[in-house]
């Protein structure tokens, strides 16, 4: 079964990716090619990849009239999530850093993530089977392209995931606003490390924030920030530090 994916620098990254999941592209009929289009169909000649002109009714019908395709969408094969065992077992003589999503449902929010962890060279991102979002094309939108840069690593309990984590030297960072140590006193260095985020609405599960070794919170003068945001704040910290080692 295919998916969908649709903007240009979605189908971009996509097409680039090392292996790519595009089967078919599809350009909306009597739209100016600029660029980034041009580049699209160059890779689909590349790669062997059938592109065709077509009326976008279908595929307004598909996302909704408000969504901006931006004149390109693609048919591509469903993401592989890559295995928590596995990942556990790679690259073992280097210090590792991921990022742990307690019930985080809205897509807008995990693309945004997903594209922050790219940019700033994380090793994973993991999520929960159920109440969890998962890839989709809203995601692979507004990350960019990125899924296909960053693991996303699916398994059935958070709390078995990172009662595993622990067992094989990782430690593990909680966000939250009641949390003992401001996030910039975190020695990130030398370390394995899972930095966990939780829903805006309810915030880590108890049963999560129980197994933290450190729980760090976010100064703000208002409310809290989007998880989107404090993803960035905290994890571009963890670059500063492992920069400047």
């Amino acid at each position: 079964m295919n998916d969908y994916i649709y903007g240009k620098n979605a189908v971009l990254e996509a097409l680039s990716s090392e292996n790519s999941r595009v089967n078919k592209v599809f350009i909306q009929k009597g739209i100016g090619l600029d660029t980034r289009l041009k580049k699209i169909i160059e890779l689909c000649k590349d790669l062997s990849i059938i592109f065709n002109f077509t009326d976008f009714k279908k595929y307004k019908e598909i996302f909704g009239d408000e969504v901006n395709l931006q004149g390109v969408v693609a048919s591509v094969s469903p993401v592989q999530y890559k295995d928590f065992d596995e990942f556990l077992e790679e690259n073992p003589d280097r210090y590792r850093k991921i990022v742990i999503l307690d019930n985080i449902t809205d897509p807008h929010n995990f693309g945004a993530i997903i594209r922050t962890l790219a940019a700033a060279g994380y090793d994973g991102v993991i999520i929960q089977n159920h109440r969890s979002v998962s890839v989709n094309a809203t995601v692979e939108k507004i990350s960019s392209g990125a899924v296909n840069k960053v693991p996303v690593i699916k398994v059935n309990s958070i709390v078995s995931c990172i009662q595993k984590l622990k067992n094989n030297n990782w430690w593990i960072i909680a966000t939250d606003a009641e949390g003992d140590n401001n996030y910039l006193d975190i020695d990130y260095k030398n370390m394995n490390f899972a930095i966990v985020l939780g829903s805006e609405g309810d915030g880590i599960s108890k049963p999560v924030l129980k197994l933290a070794d450190y729980k760090v919170n976010l100064p703000t003068q208002f409310e809290s920030l989007n998880v989107s945001c404090a993803c960035a704040v905290i994890v571009y910290e963890t670059v500063r530090q492992i920069s400047y080692t």
